[in-house]
């Protein structure tokens, strides 16, 4: 039995294929998507018999190489050892801003959110830093952010190893240009258009006039995906990995 690629099986394949190349990936303890990519990314080098991936996973037992949760990622983060984060934001920009506080003039902010904890840390010394939103609209890809949780760029004369490598969403894959600065548009997920993410992104970005489709997985790479990765993500998300299971049973049709 075979089930077509889902929306969020693209997603995990596209995060993978931004993090090929890293040997350690670090991801926040609520990021089940960007943990599926990381722990893909191990299993195909792992079956290619390439050099090991290191995952750490905060808030997991078994994929956790941290004892002392937080305070040990800041610093391994500072001393050049995580090639790979994800950050995500209540409100992003066209200059890779994040807005984890709230929405409005602060402190009187009309939402709130979390709150920015360690991201403009990580953001300005994890090297391959990947903006990851599953909801695209115009709410989330704002013009200018209401408030900086952590900047996208700096200004010159600023020591800064780290900062965006990409920005992957619900509709399509960008990536950043650092010298521009700003996003362009590497590909648009199957199902949609350049004129519907045109439509839901507050900030103007550079594109072709005719984007690359996101290639979907090969063969190996899904069942790599359906099987192994599945299987390691239920320990620590246990409900996405469920969901996931059932999203595949429900859309399988004879092979």
């Amino acid at each position: 039995m075979t089930a077509p690629v889902s929306p969020r099986e693209i997603l995990i394949c596209s995060i993978t294929k931004l993090l090929d190349g890293s040997r350690h990936v670090a991801v926040g303890a609520s990021s089940p998507i960007p943990a599926a990519g990381a722990m893909l990314l191990r299993a195909l080098k792992d079956e290619r018999r390439a050099e090991k991936v290191r995952v750490s996973i905060l808030g997991s037992v078994e994929h956790n190489f941290f004892t002392n949760g937080s305070a040990e990622l800041f610093d391994c983060a500072g001393q050049g050892r995580i090639d790979a984060f994800f950050l995500g934001g209540g409100q992003i920009d066209g200059v890779g801003n994040i807005n984890l506080v709230g929405v409005g003039d602060y402190p009187q902010s009309s939402v709130r959110w979390p709150g920015s904890f360690g991201s403009a840390y990580l953001y300005f010394v994890v090297p391959r830093v990947i903006l990851f939103r599953e909801e695209h609209t115009p709410r989330v890809f704002v013009d200018r952010v209401d408030f900086i949780s952590a900047p996208g760029i700096s200004e010159p004369g600023v020591y800064r190893t780290g900062g965006p490598y990409a920005l992957l969403t619900g509709k399509g894959l960008f990536r950043f240009d650092r010298d521009r600065p700003g996003f362009s548009l590497e590909s648009v997920h199957p199902g949609h258009s350049l004129p519907e993410i045109k439509e839901a992104t507050g900030f103007d970005f550079t594109h072709d006039d005719d984007p690359s489709i996101t290639p979907t997985p090969d063969a190996v790479t899904l069942k790599l995906l359906r099987g192994r990765v599945l299987d390691e993500l239920h320990e620590t998300y246990p409900d996405f990995a469920a969901q996931m299971r059932r999203e595949i049973s429900a859309g399988a049709t004879p092979a």
